[in-house]
Formats: structure tokens, sequence, C-alpha cells
């Protein structure tokens, strides 16, 4: 993999910019303003000493070329004493020079002490001479045009000033660094958890569930690991699902199957006198609807899984399907010496696909007919608000067998009868999608309770 486009190197990158930009909005913040008010500073002091020494020259003899030397220690600053040249256009004359006396070639129509000349008011700002940039304050000393012009250099105030900015760079620079090593580093360490999730998920996309996906951290990566190890445990049962599936399908398919087959052999091979012909059909009848009776609940647990169930709600009153139930098995509970009765306690009416609710109740019915020892009395129990329940006095469930029992092809140990082991795990994939349950009771008896949700009483007396 490119490490340049690593996670780390992106974040790197992500963190030196985001330096690198507020280094940039704290120079451009900082500098120019710092700039600006030592330049401003030194106007408004050279601004500031212009009137007083106007008053002073006013007082002194014009010609006295000593003043100006005097003034420009009082101000700290260059002081020129300009008389006009000419009027129209105006020039400037240099009268009296602190620095070069009467030579003063430099200053010569300073823009600065001009406007003052000109305009008889003063003046103030920057003017560059060369390569250097100075300060300067002019006001008027006479009506004719005369100008006393202070200046002082502004280097002293720039160096400062790029000597900020250098140190700003040199600082941003080594920000930048640290940022981008320390950046590089922290999402190292980030992109190795990144990269543990990656083979974690690697080995669950093969088939390998037993490592556990393990991050302690407490941010958004620990949560997704650990949202990827619930997901690791989940996917771990549905294959064992799957593989328990396979195996018990394959072997209620084999059974039936290889027992037709045997059959099928002793009625093609063997002279057989009709009532042994006619046992033979009967058991192959059995199990050819055992055969059926299994592909029908492997279908709706197919449609279970795959969400394809079609299920219908109205309301469905469990007093008449409970009666309904007990005359269906009534010829079975009697060749089992099952003592069956429908017993409604109160009108119930639950909001339910009644196809669906029947399937539950035979279900129910059948486990408990099959499961129970000759003579044992089932009940089928209507009540309110809408639950319809299947009632036993049989030995009971072990209650480590209690959490079991609605899983797919499971058996209890100790069991009177044998089935394909889909049938309860059906009748509670069933009642979960109606919105109901079923709830199992294994004190004294069974009783497996389908809990359905209630109907409206109205709406029952629309339909």
């Amino acid at each position: 993999m490119n490490p340049f486009r690593s996670v780390g190197a992106r974040l790197s990158f992500a963190l030196a910019v985001v330096v690198a930009a507020a280094l940039a909005i704290v120079y451009v913040a900082l500098v120019p303003t710092l700039e600006r008010r030592l330049v401003n500073a030194k106007v408004a002091q050279l601004r500031s000493a212009a009137p007083g020494l106007r008053t002073q020259l006013a007082e002194a003899d014009l010609t006295s070329v000593d003043f100006v030397t005097n003034a420009a220690v009082s101000a700290n600053a260059r002081v020129v004493l300009f008389t006009p040249l000419t009027q129209s256009p105006r020039t400037l004359n240099v009268f009296a020079d602190s620095l070069q006396g009467r030579n003063a070639s430099d200053v010569e129509n300073d823009p600065i002490a001009l406007a003052a000349s000109t305009s008889l008011a003063p003046r103030s700002g920057t003017v560059e001479r060369g390569d250097e940039r100075f300060a300067e304050a002019a006001v008027p000393v006479r009506s004719d045009g005369s100008v006393l012009l202070l200046t002082s250099s502004l280097h002293d105030a720039l160096s400062y000033v790029h000597l900020v900015q250098r140190r700003l760079i040199a600082a941003g620079l080594i920000a930048l660094v640290a940022s981008v090593l320390l950046g590089f580093g922290a999402a190292s360490v980030f992109a190795r958890r990144i990269k543990r999730l990656e083979r974690a998920a690697d080995r669950i996309a093969g088939g390998d569930f037993l490592e556990p996906v393990v991050d302690h951290g407490s941010d958004e990566l620990g949560e997704l690991a650990r949202a990827f190890d619930r997901m690791r445990a989940r996917l771990a049962r549905l294959d064992d699902a799957r593989r328990a599936f396979i195996a018990n399908a394959s072997h209620e398919l084999r059974t039936p199957l290889f027992s037709l087959g045997g059959f099928l052999e002793l009625l093609q091979d063997e002279d057989l006198d009709p009532a042994t012909r006619r046992e033979f059909l009967t058991t192959m009848s059995e199990q050819v609807e055992r055969l059926t009776k299994l592909a029908t609940d492997l279908l709706d647990l197919s449609r279970l899984d795959a969400g394809r169930l079609r299920i219908d709600r109205e309301p469905v009153e469990l007093a008449p399907l409970a009666q309904l139930l007990v005359d269906e098995f009534s010829a079975v509970a009697r060749a089992g010496g099952h003592p069956l009765e429908a017993i409604v306690e109160e009108d119930a009416v639950a909001l339910a696909d009644p196809e669906r609710t029947v399937q539950i109740g035979r279900i129910l019915v059948e486990n408990a007919l099959k499961h129970t020892p000759p003579g044992t009395p089932v009940r089928v129990v209507a009540r309110a608000p809408a639950e319809l329940a299947v009632e036993d006095e049989g030995s009971g469930i072990p209650e480590s067998q209690v959490g079991e029992v609605f899983e797919r092809f499971t058996r209890l140990d100790g069991a009177l009868a044998s089935g394909s082991g889909l049938g309860l795990a059906i009748a509670s994939e069933l009642a979960d999608v109606m919105g109901g349950s079923i709830r199992l009771e294994s004190e004294s008896g069974t009783v497996f309770a389908l809990v359905l949700p209630v109907a409206a009483r109205d709406r029952l007396a629309i339909r």
C-alpha cells in the first residue's frame, strides 16, 4: 500500500494543513498590525512634537541655524527648515538642516513638507528615500509657506517587525514539523487499531468466529470494535445453527427416504400376502406424510428467515378456535388415551392471522399429545385478553432444558416421541411475526400459552 495514501499520512497532512492555516492567520493578523502600530506611534510622536517646535521657532531668530540643531535633540529626530523658493509651482529650499546644514539634497521638495507648505496646514505620514522608510511631520511656520519638517528613520522599528517575522516563521516551521511527526505517530497508533479491525473482518468473512474482536478504547473506534465482536458472536451462533440445521435436515430427510426405499425393494422383490402389503403401504404413507410435513416446516422456516411470510391481521375469536382444535385432534387423543377438552374462561379476541393462529395451536396440541404419557389430560384454554393456552398434566420440562425448547431441531431428553424438532421453533417465530409471544410454564405439568395483541371490540363488530 502506498504510504502516502495511508490513514496516518492523510491525518498528518490534515493536521499540518490546520497548523499552517492557524499560523498563517496569526501571521496576517499580527505582523501588519504590529508594523502599522509602530509606524503610527512614530508618526504620532513627531506630530505631537512639531507644534511646540514651531512655537519656539516663531520666538527665535529664523536665521539661527543653531535652532534646528537644538530642536533635533529635543525631538529626537532630524529637523529641517524649508523656505519657499518659487510660488507657482511651489518649490522649497532647505534653509537649515540639523543633519547636513544647508546642503540637504535628499529632502529637497519633500512631499510631506510640500503638502504642508501648499495647504498651510500640518501634514504627517511616511516617505521612502532610497531603500529606507521615514516617518515625517511638517507644520507651516509663516504664511509665506515656510515649513518646519521633522523626519525620523523607521529602520529600528521595522527591524523589530522583521525580527518578529523571522521568529514567527521559524516557530511556524518547527510547529509544522512537530505537528507532522506527532500527527503521524498518533495516526499510526490509530491506523494500527483500524488494521486490527480489518484483520478481524477478514477472519469473520473467512468463517473464523473463534477469536474475539478486542479494542479497549472508549472512542468511536472502540465502539465499532465492540459492534464487530457482537456481530462475530451473532454470526458464530448463526453458523452453528446453519450447520446443525443442515445436519438435522439431512438426517430427517434421509430417515424416511431410507425407509421408503427399503419398503419399495421389499414390495418389488418379495411375494407378499395382501395383509403385509397393506401394512407396508400404510407405513410408507406415514413416511410420505412425515416428509410432506418436514418440507412444509422447512418452507415456513425459509420464509420466516427471508421475511417473506405473509401475515394478515384481523380480529380472531379464540374460543371457537379452541373448540376447533379439540374437534380436529379428538381422534388422535382417543387413540393415545388422552382426555382432551376445550375450556373458555373468558371471551378473548386477538388481532392476528387466523390461519397462522390455528397453525400454532395445532403445533402446541400435537406437541402435548406426543410428549405426554397415555391417559394424561390435555386442555385447550381460551382466556382474556387474547391468550390461547395448551395445558397438560405431564411430568413437565426440566428447568435446564427450558431455554432450548424453542430452538430449531431440538428434542428434549427423555421425550416419548420424536419429530423434526421444528414445530415449537416455527410456533415461536410465527408468534413473533404477529406481534405476540409464547409463554412457557413448567411447574406442575406444562403450559404453552400463545399471547397475541388484543383486538378492539368495535373492529370485531364491524367484521
